[in-house]
């Protein structure tokens, strides 16, 4: 049986994000996430709904033992961009949204959950994996072998 610390940070692990990611999503502290899955200390009520939301779970998984993962809980624009999933894409972002490491380069979807996006991109040091909210996203262009 997971306390509530674990879930939340097994699945914040599972979609590649810092504690600081984390936090800065439900407007808390590094610390505060820390204390949550140390289990040192559990979140407010009012904010099991954001974490369930940015973690991309239920409420009942993250309180209930007997709950099991929802795995099935893929947005619709995931589902839309589904086919994607592996080929060579460039990405282009809102205003105010644009991610440096991304901008005009080519990239990979490597997988989903929920409203996320994991991106894989080559940079002057390696390669790049990134976690991207597809509430930035304003588009999507797929870049075909000759083009």
């Amino acid at each position: 049986m997971d306390q509530l610390g674990d879930k939340i940070a097994r699945k914040r692990k599972d979609l590649g994000m810092t504690q600081i990611e984390f936090a800065r999503q439900l407007s808390v502290t590094r610390q505060t996430v820390s204390r949550w899955e140390t289990n040192t200390m559990m979140p407010d009520i009012d904010k099991i709904s954001d974490i369930a939301n940015v973690l991309n779970v239920s409420c009942d998984y993250l309180l209930k033992d007997e709950v099991e993962e929802d795995t099935k809980n893929v947005s619709s624009v995931s589902h839309l961009l589904y086919d994607l999933k592996g080929k060579t894409i460039r990405i282009q972002f809102f205003d105010g949204e644009m991610d440096i490491d991304l901008f005009k380069k080519e990239c990979q979807i490597l997988d989903f959950k929920g409203n996320w996006m994991k991106v894989k991109t080559s940079g002057p040091k390696g390669s790049i994996e990134k976690l991207i909210s597809l509430s930035s996203v304003l588009s999507v262009e797929e870049i075909k072998e000759g083009d």
